[in-house]
């Protein structure tokens, strides 16, 4: 008689994303270059979106042995045309680009606040209001908008940011709503803080804002409010995008994943 330990259990169904095209902004690094292997080895055509050139060429080089492919190119999202324009035919869109600064707020550069919200929020408009139309020709479709735990928290000296993080909350339960009735998912995924250089390069501006050494700012400040006191990889964030595109995941939307070591359970 066969163990019941020795029983094959419940298998999760894989992802096959073979004959879908995707697309993934801020693809040259972090967050987007781990999303984009993440869903090439899944089998999709990922067109991977950046402004910096030689890190997509770098990426597309890495990539050549997976299921899928990679294509690079390069798109700088404050055009706003050539974002929507750079989605049309796609079947999963993954809004990923960002940038920070960090500042109080009267001290906050009234152009870089433009800046970051015309990537942060503008920009994923743009690229859903490309992507729809295909997505509901074929009556399937999955957006996965990276926010953020500043998309359901504050902190301060990141004015843009966290303005930013809250519309893309808004534009993605939106698009949720809407694209329901059409086979299209919308979800947000809400990392704390992931070991990119996005949040490396905000050491000297926290030190500065904070008055602490930049030795203290990871352990004092980035770490505070997380009861797991460690940065998230960018692959465990684009292990969650994947879900989000996989069957098993078919009835989650207009909703929030979050990965932030039980910041927000405070």
């Amino acid at each position: 008689m066969t163990s019941p330990s020795a029983l094959p259990g419940p298998q999760a169904p894989a992802l096959d994303l073979g004959g879908r095209t995707a697309l993934v902004t801020g693809a040259a690094g972090g967050i987007g270059r781990a999303c984009t292997l993440r869903l090439a080895a899944a089998g999709a055509k990922v067109r991977a979106v950046d402004r910096d050139a030689a890190g997509l060429e770098e990426l597309a080089g890495h990539a050549g042995e997976l299921a899928g492919a990679v294509e690079p190119h390069v798109v700088d999202l404050t055009d706003l045309d050539a974002a929507e324009l750079i989605a049309a035919g796609t079947d999963v869109l993954v809004n990923n680009a960002g940038l920070q600064l960090v500042r109080p707020l009267e001290d906050f550069p009234p152009d870089v606040f433009h800046t970051v919200l015309t990537v942060m929020l503008e920009a994923p408009f743009r690229l859903i209001r490309g992507a729809l139309p295909h997505m509901y020709g074929q009556g399937w479709g999955r957006i996965v908008n990276v926010s953020s735990v500043h998309g359901l928290r504050a902190s301060p000296y990141k004015a843009a940011y966290v303005a930013a993080k809250h519309g893309l909350e808004g534009l993605s339960k939106t698009a949720a709503l809407e694209g329901a009735a059409h086979g299209v998912t919308s979800n947000c995924v809400n990392p704390g803080y992931v070991r990119t250089p996005l949040v490396e390069e905000q050491l000297t501006d926290q030190s500065r804002a904070h008055g602490l050494p930049e030795d203290r700012i990871l352990t004092d400040v980035l770490l505070r409010d997380s009861a797991v006191k460690r940065l998230i990889e960018p692959e465990e964030v684009a292990e969650a995008v994947a879900y989000l595109c996989g069957p098993q995941a078919s009835f989650i939307t207009g909703a929030s994943l979050v990965l932030d070591g039980g910041w927000t359970a405070h």
